[in-house]
């Protein structure tokens, strides 16, 4: 896998990943603000804003504009919002690559913020918070990350709240976009079949008049937990879902081979502990799965599942349980050689088309300031062993930092302390 990454004179971040022979072509433009740079008021301003993007440019006037031309060429096109970054993206057969390039510059340079627009968007996002509300697999990841994080911008829901939504005014969208897209703070991604010399001089005149002002920081994670901590949600659910997870470290942490180790082992495929546990020795669940986040500043590692509403004790104990065999028992030779060759394996397939390559390297880049190629990745999880596993598991694995959230029938969080604990 071949990256380039080229800084332009006003700061603007260019990353280029050629494809030979790939009849795609993928630009991605990413910027450093999400919901992590948002002020209580602001709560969800990030996510408004990804919106309102599609929502008509002076060229292209009208979302039906926007969406009609991408639609016309066959182009697959979205955007996503995150802590720390919001992304814009399209896909689209190589001969159209230009088309793309000035759609997507179009949309993220020269929004139009329509403010009869913005009240009818405000109906559309409420509906979204209302659907992930109804999606309890979904909904519950929420109420985690507010119990682990509490009142701060890591802790609040990236799309906000339905108040919050409802008040947020024209002046504020423009104010923040100019504080927040600025060159220092956009890297743009160039994926697939294209010429890299001739679009790096068009992406330094298309965003030449970039704004250049200084980026705005966002405000550190506070950490700060003693006893486990346990939130409930009743609900008329056929299952119970939960989270159990532990705090950890950012993404630019040297145990993180040792994490990826950690967390395939535990989560990872159909073969990984906790599907073995729960599905196929107990019968418990249909879903279970492991997760790690880390970003800049904080790392969590989650364990969802949605399991059998009673037998949700016998559930918990036994995620717990995996955990715990970690910190005691040294992982076979052939289960970690298993583990690394399922992560060089997944990395290598999921690295396929020309979308996940520029997602892969605008993420890293805004979140290592550099783009790892995956080889090296591979290569440092090669050299885990299994007592460097049994070490973190022994530092993470911890009542301290021990959070679950749970959404079903439980109607009383006290019948579930007794045993929440390592």
């Amino acid at each position: 896998m071949k990256i380039n990454k080229k800084t332009l004179k006003n700061g603007l971040r260019v990353i280029t990943v050629p494809m030979v022979d790939n009849p795609s072509v993928t630009i991605l433009v990413m910027v450093e603000a999400g919901s992590k740079y948002e002020t209580k008021k602001e709560s969800g301003l990030s996510h408004f804003l990804e919106h309102m993007v599609f929502k008509g440019t002076p060229r292209r006037p009208k979302a039906i504009d926007i969406s009609k031309e991408l639609d016309g060429i066959g182009a697959h096109y979205n955007a996503f919002t995150g802590q720390e970054y919001t992304g814009y993206y399209a896909k689209v057969d190589a001969k159209h690559t230009d088309a793309i390039l000035d759609i997507v510059s179009d949309m993220y340079l020269n929004p139009l913020f329509d403010p009869k627009e913005m009240e009818k968007e405000k109906g559309v996002i409420i509906e979204e918070i209302r659907m992930y509300q109804d999606l309890p697999q979904r909904h519950v990841q929420d109420i985690f990350m507010e119990l682990v994080y509490g009142d701060q911008p890591v802790g609040w829901n990236i799309a906000g709240t339905e108040k919050n939504v409802k008040s947020f005014t024209h002046g504020e969208l423009v104010s923040y976009r100019k504080n927040h897209y600025v060159s220092g703070a956009t890297t743009v991604v160039v994926a697939g079949s294209f010429n890299e010399s001739e679009m790096i001089k068009k992406i330094e005149k298309i965003f030449s008049n970039v704004s250049a002002d200084e980026m705005k920081d966002k405000l550190a994670v506070k950490e700060s937990q003693r006893t486990p901590q346990i939130r409930t949600l009743f609900k008329e659910t056929d299952q119970t879902h939960l989270v159990i997870g532990v705090r950890t470290f950012p993404i630019r942490d040297k145990r993180m081979p040792i994490m990826d180790v950690l967390s395939t082992i535990l989560g990872h495929g159909m073969s990984s502990r906790l599907f073995s546990k729960m599905r196929d020795q107990l019968g418990i669940c249909y879903y279970i799965k492991t997760n790690h986040d880390p970003y800049t500043d904080h790392g969590i590692l989650m364990i969802s599942a949605g399991v059998d509403n009673s037998r949700v004790e016998e559930a918990i104990k036994g995620i717990l349980g995996e955990c715990k065999r970690l910190r005691t028992e040294l992982v076979s030779p052939a289960e970690m050689k298993k583990a690394k060759d399922y992560i060089a394996g997944t990395t290598m397939l999921g690295l396929e088309t020309s979308d996940a390559r520029a997602e892969y390297c605008g993420i890293q880049e805004v979140l290592k300031r550099k783009v790892e190629l995956p080889e090296d990745i591979i290569n440092r999880v090669r050299r885990v062993k299994a007592e460097d596993v049994r070490k973190l598991a022994n530092g993470i694995f911890v009542n301290e930092g021990l959070n679950m959230a749970l959404i079903g029938r439980v109607k009383d969080e006290s019948v579930i302390e007794p045993y929440f604990k390592f």
